[in-house]
Formats: structure tokens, C-alpha cells, sequence
């Protein structure tokens, strides 16, 4: 292990929330090294979160806790995840700063203090560790792991509008009253974007610093795949697309609008085969294909949770789709009579020239957002229940 860090100079006391699935191999060598770095300055309270976990695991942590009286234990009834399992020890930290700490000392707890000294000196709201800056120790291992973490890094950055060099780090320690703010939804490694999407989002002072990483082999017991790569793209998108840039959002409008403008064409030539006059046609197809993008604009860009029983919203959105469907319809028809294109060509051409008021329309108009920096969470995470926790007395 590295040399102490940066000394803390002034009192602090840390939250260090540590998930375990089937770690018994490096659990209590985790918690103790936690715990020894401690000093006058720096009081240390550790919340140990098992998983469900399938050895030794949960009879280790009773021990610890027996042990030592600032270790905390909570066990879930089933495996839910690493997200799921910080969401249960986020809501029992109680000091200024909480941290992360895998229970597979993968990541050396001597370097937690030196992601402390910005919170410390009220330099940072956010302080993230970077396995990609550190002039430390690594354990040299998988290429495509390396490039993977830089791509979803890269990608993160594009939609967050962060310079950050390490997006999947584990270590990242928060201010109480920030983290407090935060509702966390992911249950496994979507953790990790999710949770910088959520404070780029609110605009708080974000640091990174280099650490040493001690990463071990999937024969060692790691755990995250490929899977949960395809899943960190999907969650980047998911809780970064609302608050994008613009330009990123309109371009991933593009893609959003992919399906809704194929639907669009073939159910306005399926009409047509059945006898459906042209503007007849036009309407029906636009109106289809609004009700997919609608579906898709919550479900990925700009709401996740718009409320269908909102009689305002659904109107708002019915009026704006009742206005540029006549405009596809007439453009359509300006097309076919005047200009000889085919029917498929001029619905197509209508949906194009449709495309930017309909972003601009829905940006603006029917899911309007809060800029960056007025970023408004749904509840706090402290006031949510995790009903898969079992507290053990």
C-alpha cells in the first residue's frame, strides 16, 4: 500500500460506505485499513453493505462490528447490486463526507485522505479519484478494460459537458449535504454515470485527483462485463440527454427520431395502398408516429418520469403535434401535385423539414428543463426507503 496522503489539518468525519458481494478473501483487510487511517483530525465511520452474499462474507462483517464500535453492518435479503447497496449505505451515513470503498482493495484507502483535502479546505463539493492521473502504483492488466473506461469517460464527458479523466472510478467522495440531494436509481455499475450526470448537472465544484489502482483478474473475483458496459452507455444517455448541450441533444434527437420517422413513412404508404386520400394519410401517419416519439422522448432524452395523467403536458404536446402535422401534410402535398415527387419521397422530404421545429417544440415547449446549475432532484435519497435492506441487530 501507498504512503499516507495529503495530512488533514483541520477536524472531519468520513462516512466510508463499503458494498460487498462475496468478498470474504479481502473484507476485513478492507475495513481495517480503512479504519487505521484515522487520526486525531479525522474520525472514520464505516457502513458495511452485504449484498446477499454467498460466503463468509456476512459472518467476517458481524465480526468487524463486534470489533470495532464505529462499523455498522446491513445485510439485503437478496443480491440487488452495487448501486442498490450504496443507496442502503448513503442513507445511513451520517458524517460531513462520505466516501465509496470497494470491499476488494482493489483501490488503497491511504489515498482517501487525500481526496479529502479540497472538501477539507471548502475547495470542492465533489472530489473523484483517477486511476488515469496518478503518478502511483498500478497493476498492469486487461487493454480493453483501459479503453473501455475511456471511451464511457469520453462519452460522459461529451453529454455532461465535464473534462473528467476517470468517469468509473470507484473512489469519489462527496459533501453529506450534496450527496443529500440525490436520489440514486441505479441498482448495479450504473452507479457510476448515473451519479456524474447527476452532479454535473447541478453545477458543484468537482475535483479529481490521481490515485493508485490495484486492480484484480475476473479468476480473482472481478465482476463487472461487458454487460454492464452497455448498460453505463445506456445510463450516460438516459440521465445526461436532458440537460446535454444543445447541439448534443439535437443530435441525439436524430437518432431518437430514427423510428418515429420510419413508423411515420410506412404507415402513411400503408394508408395510401388502402385508399386513404393524401392528407388524410399524412395526418394519421404523423400522429402515429408522434405517439413513438413521445414514448421515446421521455424514455430517453428529455423526461423519465413525465406524468401521463398531466392534463397540461399532453395537451401542450397535442396542440404542437396538431400544428406541424399540418404543416407535413400541406408540405406533402406541395411535394406530390406541384413538384411530381412520389409519395415516399415526399414524406420524406415533409418529416425533414419538420425535424427542427419538432425538437425545438418538444426542447422547449413541452419538456422544458431547467438549465445546469438549477438542477432539481425528485426527492431526497435520505427520504427514500430501500425495501431490500434488513438492518442486523
Amino acid at each position: 500500500m501507498a504512503e499516507t496522503g495529503n495530512p488533514i489539518d483541520s477536524p472531519a468525519t468520513l462516512s466510508v460506505v463499503i458494498p460487498c458481494y462475496n468478498e470474504e478473501r479481502t473484507l476485513r483487510k478492507c475495513v481495517e485499513a480503512v479504519l487505521s487511517i484515522q487520526d486525531e483530525n479525522l474520525d472514520i465511520d464505516v457502513i458495511i453493505v452485504d449484498d446477499c452474499s454467498t460466503d463468509r462474507s456476512h459472518a467476517i462483517a458481524l465480526r468487524l462490528r463486534k470489533e470495532y464500535p464505529r462499523v455498522q453492518v446491513i445485510r439485503h435479503e437478496q443480491n440487488t447490486g452495487k448501486g442498490a447497496a450504496l443507496r442502503t449505505g448513503f442513507n445511513r451515513a451520517t458524517g460531513a463526507f462520505v466516501a465509496v470503498q470497494d470491499a476488494d482493495l482493489e483501490y488503497d484507502p491511504n489515498d482517501l485522505k487525500k481526496l479529502l483535502v479540497p472538501l477539507i479546505q471548502d475547495r470542492a463539493d465533489v472530489v473523484i479519484g483517477s486511476r488515469f492521473l496518478s503518478t502511483g502504483m498500478h497493476r498492469v492488466l486487461y487493454f480493453w478494460h483501459y479503453v473501455g473506461n475511456k471511451f464511457l469517460t469520453f462519452l460522459s464527458n461529451i453529454f455532461s459537458d465535464l473534462n473528467l479523466t476517470d468517469m468509473e472510478t470507484c473512489y469519489k467522495v462527496f459533501r453529506h449535504n450534496v450527496l443529500n440531494k440525490i436520489e440514486i436509481r441505479e441498482n448495479r455499475f450504473g452507479f457510476e454515470p448515473e451519479i456524474i450526470a447527476k452532479i454535473a448537472h447541478m453545477r458543484v465544484r468537482i475535483f479529481e485527483t490521481g490515485i493508485s489502482y490495484y486492480g484484480r483478474t475476473y479468476r480473482e473475483g472481478k465482476k463487472i462485463g461487458f454487460k454492464d458496459g452497455l448498460r453505463a452507455v445506456y445510463c450516460i444517455l438516459k440521465y445526461n440527454g436532458h440537460h446535454a448541450p444543445l447541439p448534443v441533444q439535437f443530435f441525439l434527437y436524430l437518432f431518437v427520431g430514427i423510428p418515429a420517422a420510419i413508423l411515420n413513412l410506412f404507415v402513411f404508404l400503408a394508408l395510401l395502398l388502402h385508399g386513404i386520400g393524401l392528407t388524410g394519410a399524412a395526418l394519421a401517419a404523423f400522429f402515429a408516429a408522434a405517439l413513438l416519439n413521445y414514448i421515446l422522448c421521455i424514455r430517453i432524452l428529455f423526461r423519465h418520469q413525465a406524468r401521463w395523467s398531466s392534463f397540461k403536458e399532453i395537451l401542450i404536446y397535442l396542440v404542437m403535434v396538431s400544428v406541424v402535422s399540418v404543416l407535413d401534410a400541406v408540405l406533402t402535398g406541395i411535394f406530390v401535385n406541384y413538384f411530381l415527387f412520389t409519395p415516399g419521397t415526399a414524406k420524406l422530404l415533409a418529416s425533414a423539414a419538420g425535424l427542427v421545429p419538432n425538437f425545438l417544440a418538444r426542447r422547449f415547449i413541452v419538456f422544458p428543463e431547467p438549465a445546469s446549475g438549477e438542477w432539481r432532484p425528485q426527492a431526497s435519497a435520505h427520504k427514500l426507503q430501500d425495501r431490500t435492506e434488513q438492518s442486523v441487530r
